[in-house]
């Protein structure tokens, strides 16, 4: 097995392809855990109509405002909300394992994946939803930072270091 490094290691030419791959697959795994955890917390807070409020708001980026009317038909809206959800999620993790793929220690690698998930939610609430899809800014600040720091980018920081250190321990 390897020695495992705390320091960053930049991703390699050779490694862009493994690099977008498992940034690819842990973005949609950490996709999965922050929808999750968003509709639980949605119904959990608002009650149990609420739960597909957050595929509601998502699927709204692309079929508009009108997608958070409860008329609007569900399973078109929900829909939507999955395939922009998982778009974003892979984009971002592809991101992620591109420039922070060659990290070598637990600690770094989901410390550093929740500070990206932070930078993502600095980002997408404060810098781009106001103006274009101002219905993100009727959700609750502190859950979205939950969701973001922790259910998105250290879940995201954690798969990359065990990505690599199970493709370390096959070197």
């Amino acid at each position: 097995m390897a020695v495992l490094h705390e320091t960053h290691v930049p991703v390699t030419r050779a490694e862009v392809p493994w690099a977008l791959t498992q940034g690819v697959i842990g973005g949609i795994i950490a996709g999965i855990v922050f929808a999750a955890f968003e509709m639980i917390a949605s119904a959990a807070m608002m009650g149990p109509e609420a739960f597909f409020m957050p595929l509601r708001m998502i699927g709204a980026i692309a079929l508009g405002p009108a997608a958070l009317e409860p008329t609007y038909n569900l399973l078109g809206v929900g829909l939507a909300g999955v395939i922009v959800h998982v778009v974003l999620a892979v984009i971002y993790g592809a991101v992620f394992a591109l420039v922070f793929g060659g990290l070598r220690s637990p600690a770094v690698d989901i410390s550093v994946g929740g500070a990206y998930g932070l930078g993502l939610w600095l980002v997408n609430f404060y810098v781009i939803a106001p103006t274009m899809f101002p219905w993100f800014t009727e959700a609750n600040p502190m859950i979205q930072f939950i969701a973001h720091t922790f259910f998105f980018g250290a879940v995201l920081g954690w798969y990359m270091w065990s990505a690599r250190h199970r493709a370390e321990e096959v070197e």
